[in-house]
């Protein structure tokens, strides 16, 4: 396995080890798997948009040619939000 050395602001690098610490990790851990994952995306992107466009014409939850019967503010004005 390589070493990594990063710069990295002293306020940020101590913000990160807090939550680190909340989460039962560590920073390296952290940046290890953040790393993997980059490692491993899709440079374009095309296929995961390819794929949630798939997904979201097969929900069929979209407003439809008449739109929407409903405002936003309204989902925010039920009795259980208040």
């Amino acid at each position: 396995m390589a070493n990594l050395t990063l710069a990295i602001d002293d306020a940020v690098l101590r913000r990160a080890r807090i939550r680190a610490v909340s989460q039962d990790t560590s920073v390296n851990a952290l940046v290890r798997e953040y790393l993997a994952g980059y490692g491993a995306a899709d440079p374009d992107h095309r296929s995961t948009l390819d794929e949630l466009t798939a997904l979201a014409d097969a929900a069929k939850a979209g407003s439809g040619p008449g739109g929407r019967s409903w405002k936003r503010e309204d989902l925010y004005d039920r009795p259980g939000l208040r």
